[in-house]
């Protein structure tokens, strides 16, 4: 009984430190995608701003999920968990396609008003 005592709890010490190196693997991966979409040029356009702004908060979303979803305690705790991620995640999604939609309507407006301007003798 001993013997299966110590197995039980040496599957549970090795459980435990892949679990801490999946999770360290899956924050490198978050800090490396952060840092690239930080990184790269917008245009110097408002919509380039907001659509890195968007892409950054969905990375940040994904991650708090990832990292919740680690330390579920069961299959119900992963379900809610699961639930609430999709919830915001929709409730987001109308408010970023909304401030996406406004910064293109403008940019094409701008761009519009810089062509007439441009073409009229």
């Amino acid at each position: 009984m001993t013997k299966n005592l110590e197995t039980v709890e040496q599957a549970s010490v090795i459980a435990k430190q892949t679990m801490e190196q999946v999770s360290g693997a899956m924050d490198t991966y978050f800090d490396f995608l952060q840092k690239t979409i930080s990184s790269s040029p917008s245009g110097g356009t408002e919509f380039g701003e907001k659509l890195k702004g968007v892409a950054e908060q969905n990375i940040s979303a994904a991650r708090d999920y990832i990292n919740k979803l680690s330390q579920s305690k069961d299959l119900q705790d992963m379900m809610r968990i699961q639930s609430e991620f999709m919830q915001k995640q929709l409730s987001q999604f109308g408010e970023q396609a909304k401030t996406l939609s406004d910064a293109y309507t403008k940019a094409a407006a701008d761009a519009a008003k810089t062509t007439i301007f441009k073409t009229s003798p």
